[in-house]
């Protein structure tokens, strides 16, 4: 960032949207067009090895456009929203001080969230509780847990699907632990952060829904084909994973899993795999809606690239 621009005078730009909008074409076309460097915003790029079924750009790409916060860890560690701004923040400066223009690019929205507003004050997780609640997960399924976490934490329940069996589970083990539900410690206990940059914040959202739906069967569709369960089956060879791991929680890895196992074929892994990512860009697509300062462009228009381009260049001249 050069010495006469102030800190809230250096442009971050946010290119947001759910899977298969077309984030990543986008970003690549943005790098061509402007001094930018893309910092990756996605929960599931930080693992190594995790290539097919993260829908990762491939090596040309990532030489030819590096991107920061891919290929971070193994799949046997674990990566945190509080991990995300420490780093996300490093590069910004990393970036800014080179005289580049930082590009955030991805659809885990909660990492957008905790670096522009900060993180809330939570418990730590708890061996014992996180057990318990498992234990009756498995005898009385998730969608009853979901329908418990709703009696203690409405606000919460509502915005989780009855399968987000990670989100029910920290959502209950916070009320257990603390008395209070964590959407109550999220608005109390919330430490706004010092975000101070001047900030384009770019949604892809798709007019049309049930296009944006075959964008996904097809991909997932692709991704099978490119050999996401031998990508699977050679992960578990090299590391010591276990299907509880955020890693393999993934969308496309978890059905693999089960796959691999043997407790699904072909056709529902096909299925399931398509269903879970129609969920999750459904739970983006949420997030997007509510977060604020937000300028939405159709995904799907032929001229999106020429549309977010112009947006672009009138944000940084």
């Amino acid at each position: 960032m050069p010495a006469s621009r102030s800190a809230s005078d250096a442009p971050v730009i946010f290119l947001l949207g759910p899977t298969a909008s077309g984030k990543t074409a986008l970003a690549l076309h943005l790098a061509n067009h402007f001094p930018v460097d893309i910092i990756s915003v996605d929960s599931a790029l930080v693992y190594r090895g995790m290539n097919i079924g993260t829908a990762k750009p491939d090596a040309e790409a990532l030489t030819r456009y590096p991107h920061r916060l891919v290929n971070v860890i193994e799949p046997t560690e674990s990566y945190s929203a509080a991990r995300f701004c420490k780093d996300a923040r490093a590069a910004i400066d990393e970036i800014m001080s080179a005289g580049r223009i930082p590009l955030l690019a991805g659809g885990t929205m909660l990492y957008v969230k905790a670096l522009l507003e900060g993180l809330s004050t939570m418990p730590p997780a708890d061996a014992g509780v996180r057990a318990e609640i498992e234990a009756e997960a498995e005898a009385a399924g998730w969608p009853a847990m979901h329908r418990r976490l709703a009696q203690v934490d409405a606000v919460t329940a509502r915005r989780l699907e009855p399968g987000d069996s990670q989100r029910i589970q920290r959502a209950l083990e916070v009320f257990r632990i603390s008395g209070t539900p964590i959407s109550t410690l999220q608005v109390r206990d919330r430490r706004m952060t010092d975000f101070p940059f001047r900030t384009l914040r770019i949604g892809l959202l798709p007019h049309d829904r049930a296009v944006l739906h075959q964008r996904i069967a097809a991909r997932f569709d692709a991704m099978i084909e490119q050999g996401l369960v031998d990508e699977l089956r050679g992960l578990r060879k090299r590391y010591a994973l276990h299907p509880d791991m955020p890693s393999m929680r993934c969308v496309g890895y978890r059905q693999a899993w089960q796959f691999i196992d043997g407790e699904i074929d072909a056709k529902t892994l096909r299925e399931s795999g398509i269903a879970a990512t129609r969920q999750l860009a459904k739970r983006q697509m949420t997030w997007l809606r509510s977060m604020e300062g937000m300028e939405n462009f159709d995904c799907l228009r032929v001229d999106l690239a020429e549309a977010v381009t112009s947006r672009v260049k009138s944000f940084v001249t």
